[in-house]
């Protein structure tokens, strides 16, 4: 089937989101972008890879995370120059861009993608959150972790998504209003999430 939609997907930390994200695009036969983004603005921008992962996702708000990761941002660099994180959220924000032009209907896995695409109006934005149970189960797992591990890293991790999510865009990450569909993946299981968004995105 023909789709010309974008689909940006945030997600909690172990909610299965990027599960979600990369069994939708190959049900709708699009391309899907997660880490992927990460190699393709690096090849563009001329930036190192190794700094778009650094500063993926991550806080910027952190005067110590600044410090230790980019120190132009106080005032050390050139004059008038962007702030390292600036430039690397730069790049990937027109990776986005230059991608969503090009493909016209792909999945994108987080990195402020809604934000970036905001004026596009064949775009879909969802969210996908999880019981903190469920949650812990898949990263325990996933990682060979204790459950206490796992929730330490469930916070942190989602912490860092948020923080990154609300300095560089006008919303909140994860509260509804900013997406058009929120969907709790334990009540529904992985697979009827994607159904789901799949009769959303063909049939409205």
């Amino acid at each position: 089937m023909a789709c010309n939609k974008i689909i940006t997907i945030g997600r909690q930390f172990g909610s299965g989101g990027r599960e979600v994200g990369q069994k939708l695009a190959e049900k709708l036969g699009i391309p899907f972008y997660d880490k992927e983004l990460l190699k393709i603005a690096a090849r563009d921008s001329g930036i190192c890879e190794e700094l778009f992962e650094n500063f993926d996702e991550k806080p910027t708000n952190s005067f110590l995370y600044t410090l230790v990761m980019d120190p132009y941002s106080l005032g050390f660099g050139t004059s008038g120059e962007l702030p390292l994180n600036h430039k690397v959220f730069l790049a990937a924000f027109d990776t986005i861009k230059s991608i969503a032009e090009k493909d016209g209907s792909c999945v994108f896995v987080g990195r402020c993608a809604d934000y970036a695409l905001r004026d596009y109006s064949n775009i879909v934005n969802a969210f996908i959150y999880a019981d903190i149970d469920d949650r812990i189960k898949r990263i325990a797992q996933k990682y060979e972790l204790t459950d206490a591990k796992a929730k330490d890293l469930i916070r942190k991790e989602d912490k860092s998504r948020a923080s990154y999510y609300n300095y560089y865009t006008s919303k909140r990450w994860g509260e509804m209003k900013g997406y058009d569909i929120c969907l709790n993946s334990s009540q529904f299981g992985i697979d009827n999430c994607v159904d789901m968004l799949y009769d959303a995105v063909t049939k409205y």
